[in-house]
């Protein structure tokens, strides 16, 4: 079961862009000065939604640290992610992946997609898979 990590992180307020009621530990983006929900795979996150506002509401995002997110597919500890085309976390291989970004390194795995893990990000410094 995917847990929080509450202390040591980062965490910002922005406005929500779009009605992210759904999006709740999803990766999210800054578009316009407000955050919506990544919509490709080299997008770069500002952060994860940790709650589930509507558009105009105040979306809680953290940038840096533990959190949970919603999982694309079955994903093991210590696989670098970044973000899919839906906001989920994917994995991504350095040298392949490259016009994508790794935001950071799951610890908690997950079995399928839809499923909830526990992982360490960094969007305050994104770094292409290179």
């Amino acid at each position: 079961m995917a847990y929080e990590i509450s202390n040591y992180t980062l965490r910002i307020s922005l406005e929500a862009g779009a009605d992210l009621s759904s999006a709740q530990y999803k990766f999210v983006k800054i578009s316009a000065g407000k955050a919506v929900v990544c919509a490709a795979a080299t997008d770069i996150p500002i952060g994860v939604l940790q709650n589930n506002p509507i558009s105009g509401g105040e979306a809680s995002i953290v940038v840096a640290g533990g959190t949970k997110i919603v999982a694309g597919a079955a994903i093991a500890a210590g696989v670098v992610i970044g973000t899919s085309s839906t906001g989920k976390a994917d994995a991504k291989v350095a040298g392949t992946d490259t016009t994508e970004y790794a935001v950071g390194a799951v610890i908690l795995a997950s079995g399928a997609d839809a499923d909830i893990l526990t992982a360490v990000i960094n969007c305050a410094s994104p770094n292409r898979a290179a």
